[in-house]
């Protein structure tokens, strides 16, 4: 490569000079904005319908953006705001003064039309002011690749305007309202009839295990599900397993408008902060092949398995599942990655693996971890309930609990904030005690070790899915089997249904 410094070339029109390009005034509607406020001098009700969305940076023009703030400080306080009311706030404004003075204001108020027709004034300002920082955002963009310091990556500028884009479009939802209880209960009725039509009668998404849905009538649009337990104890598996069974049963039909309505399982998102994509294909090909995923790692497996192992990933190829295998992210990275998927795949299920591995606000961060993790969980929360899908977060526990006697966690176990169990709808925790006795294994043809022998058959394969908290239903525990070898857990049968055993 020459060292002669590269130049963008110049886009030349025909016929045009570089004295002749265009002017283009940034997108803007003054007389929307002077209906809207004129409106709003004549009936104060009409403040109500716009003030949810409506701010005063939303006005082109900065002296209705001034009147505007006015009127919410005006208004706010119970006081009525009209011309009269407001000539005290614009006494010495020399920019109203340009254009007439207190006048202007009374002519606002004798020229507005119709107040029902505020809202619709309302949104064509902040439409047409959503479309100046879309323009501002790619002057940004274009500026800032040209003269960007040599440190700024160019993935990191794509994630800035990414960000600012989601930012953008978070913000571009009108702000919502009370509703009234028969819409409530309308929506209720509909859960009810859904759940009623559905195999298993859940009103939530079947997580694949019977004895889990029964507790919890599956997982619920909206909830911030907390999966918990120290390492080892299968919290991974277990979701991957939830992964791949709702992911699996997605089924859904087209509507008239071209939308999708889910009619079983769901699209998943999962974020894995701690393992790579592949090493979670490996356990979900290995759950379902049956083949350890130790063996398949070590490359240690016979032929017909490894046939075995193709057959069953290309089975797996159409799963709506997506994989964000991206470390260290923050949670409002996870947030605008969670709405594109929600907006492009119709997502239905998000699982976090794990919650203690995302990061949240630089400022929060700076008043400490606990406070950072009380962001998170309320940031979670507050997504499931904006996307309307349930999400399944994992966390570890505090060392605390090897230090008891009985190692079942609590919810006191929670690591680093308690906000973890005030935001969650639910806290379930993953227990196998077996993990603790198979590390007490005495010296071998001991009397201690056929006693030890004894207490590991009762444990063994054996996983608690223990529920601690849930907004909406029992608390409990339900025991699970646990294949270590393929990670996979199902139901266990009752012993009542256990063959008879002679000894």
């Amino acid at each position: 490569m020459s060292d002669q410094a590269f130049i963008a070339p110049t886009l030349d029109l025909p016929g045009m000079d570089d004295e002749e390009l265009p002017f283009r005034e940034a997108p803007n509607n003054i007389e929307a904005e002077q209906a809207l406020l004129g409106a709003i001098l004549v009936n104060n009700a009409a403040f109500d319908r716009v003030s949810a969305f409506l701010v005063p940076e939303h006005f082109f023009e900065p002296v209705h953006g001034r009147i505007f703030e006015a009127l919410v400080q005006i208004i706010g306080m119970g006081k009525l705001a009209s011309p009269v009311t407001l000539k005290t706030y614009f006494e010495h404004d020399e920019s109203l003064a340009d254009i007439g003075g207190a006048q202007y204001l009374a002519r606002l108020a004798a020229s507005a039309t119709a107040v029902i027709n505020a809202e619709d004034y309302a949104r064509t300002v902040y439409d047409l002011a959503t479309r100046r920082n879309l323009i501002l955002i790619g002057e940004d963009l274009v500026n800032t690749a040209y003269d960007a310091p040599p440190e700024l990556l160019p993935s990191d500028q794509i994630e800035d305007a990414e960000q600012r884009l989601y930012d953008l479009a978070e913000k571009g939802k009108y702000g919502g309202d009370f509703q009234k209880f028969s819409k409530a209960l309308t929506d209720a009725i509909d859960m009810a009839g859904a759940a009623y039509e559905r195999d298993g009668g859940l009103s939530g998404i079947s997580c694949g295990l019977s004895s889990i849905d029964e507790k919890m009538g599956g997982l619920q649009a909206s909830d911030l599900i907390i999966l918990a337990g120290r390492p080892s104890m299968g919290k991974t598996a277990l979701a991957t397993n939830i992964a791949f069974h709702v992911a699996r049963n997605y089924r859904a039909e087209t509507l008239p408008d071209g939308s999708h309505k889910t009619l079983d399982g769901a699209v998943v998102g999962f974020f894995s902060l701690e393992m790579s994509a592949e090493q979670l294909a490996t356990r979900i090909i290995a759950e379902q092949a049956g083949v350890s995923s130790g063996k398949i790692r070590r490359g240690k497996i016979t032929e017909a398995e490894y046939h075995k192992l193709v057959s069953v990933s290309q089975e797996l190829q159409s799963l709506p599942l997506y994989i964000d295998e991206t470390g260290g992210i923050t949670i409002a990275q996870l947030a605008a990655r969670a709405r594109k998927l929600k907006r492009q795949r119709n997502l239905g299920l998000i699982i976090i693996d794990y919650l203690q591995l995302l990061s949240g606000s630089a400022r929060k961060a700076a008043d400490g971890r606990v406070q950072e993790v009380s962001e998170i969980t309320q940031r979670l929360k507050a997504l499931a309930k904006e996307l309307d899908v349930p999400i399944l977060a994992l966390s570890q526990l505090s060392r605390q609990v090897e230090n008891r006697d009985d190692k079942r966690p609590q919810l006191s176990d929670l690591r680093e904030s308690g906000s973890i169990e005030q935001d969650a709808d639910v806290v379930a925790f993953v227990f196998r005690e077996e993990y603790y006795v198979e590390r007490r294994m005495p010296a071998l043809n001991t009397p201690e070790f056929f006693e030890w022998q004894d207490e590991m058959s009762k444990v063994e394969g054996i996983a608690e899915f223990i529920i601690g908290k849930q907004r909406h239903g029992p608390t409990g525990k339900v025991e699970l089997h646990f294949q270590a070898d393929v990670t996979r857990f199902s139901d266990l049968a009752p012993s009542s249904h256990m063959p008879e055993r002679f000894e």
